[in-house]
């Protein structure tokens, strides 16, 4: 017998579409997090669709418009809408694949479109000034200055720095090989300042961190296990608040960093296209606006006419 859904609980027919979706999610190999924020949002609708009766396969374009419309009015930013549609397609995708649904009702719909946001880059002077403003002393100063000055050699993302194991460096070849998302694996380049530090750190503090032989993290807590991302994250805000810079410095920050003076200094978009990870190139693309804003800046301040 189905269930009646209540205020906050999908009917059936969603509850069983839903872990077909996260089934489907996992055999591809989506992040834990990716799984998790598809599933907030897809369930969501399902919630919204169950309280008026609608069944997965009888979801339209119209009573998606209605929902988009619904979540503009309650407040939700048009990136919001964006991604809810656009968890909603993949959700509709994954049941046409399984025979659940003839056509994609997300496909017929135009995402509201978002504000483009430059991307927050740092100066290689304020680069240099946060890295170089971390001791050499304690092993835990001498391992975020591992961290950090091979999160912007190479671009890594806070989870690639965190995933990397000891064997995942190759000081003779001077790069790192990194496990990005949808568990592919790239090998980006380190520089030669990235590779003194980290070699310093492996020498002298990783030994007084490590708990046991088994651990195999390359960056370890001060117990000995993992480093986190949250780790990273706090441990960037207090390196770049004896910087005295910014607020807000993410290791994202740095990623950015790393894409934007690669592109000044001449780098083909392509090569940092995979250096980054990025499935598209047009994701790289983003960093060609962050150059042509700061020529267009540079233009102002110094032409006489301009």
């Amino acid at each position: 017998m189905k269930n009646i859904p209540t205020e906050d609980q999908p009917s059936d027919g969603w509850i069983d579409a839903l872990q077909t979706f996260d089934a489907d999610l996992r055999r591809r190999g989506a992040a834990e997090k990716t799984r998790r924020a598809y599933g907030i949002d897809v369930g969501q609708f399902a919630i919204w669709a169950s309280r008026r009766d609608l069944e997965p396969a009888a979801v339209t374009p119209r009573a998606l418009r209605r929902y988009a419309a619904a979540l503009s009015q309650r407040g939700a930013a048009p990136s919001t809408v964006a991604r809810k549609l656009a968890s909603l397609r993949a959700f509709y995708r994954s049941l046409r694949e399984h025979g659940a649904v003839e056509q994609n009702p997300a496909d017929l719909l135009t995402a509201p479109k978002k504000p483009q946001r430059l991307p927050k880059v740092l100066k290689p002077e304020e680069v240099a000034r946060l890295l170089d403003r971390i001791p050499a002393t304690t092993p835990l100063e001498l391992r975020d200055r591992a961290l950090f000055e091979l999160a912007y050699a190479s671009g890594l993302r806070s989870e690639e720095l965190v995933s990397l194991d000891i064997e995942s460096l190759d000081f003779d070849a001077e790069e790192v090989r990194v496990e990005g998302k949808g568990n592919k694996t790239r090998v980006v380049p380190a520089g030669e300042h990235a590779l003194a530090a980290v070699a310093r750190y492996v020498e002298r503090a990783r030994p007084a961190l490590r708990a046991g032989d088994g651990e195999r993290a390359l960056f370890l807590s001060k117990s000995g296990k993992r480093l986190s991302t949250s780790d990273v994250r706090r441990r960037l805000r207090t390196w770049a608040r004896h910087a005295a810079l910014s607020a807000g410095v993410s290791p994202h920050w740095l990623r950015h960093s790393f894409a934007t003076h690669l592109l000044e200094g001449g780098a083909d978009l392509r090569a940092i296209q995979e250096m980054l990870g990025h499935a598209s190139l047009s994701t790289t693309q983003i960093y060609t606006r962050v150059e042509s804003q700061r020529l267009r800046s540079a233009y102002a301040r110094s032409h006489p006419r301009a």
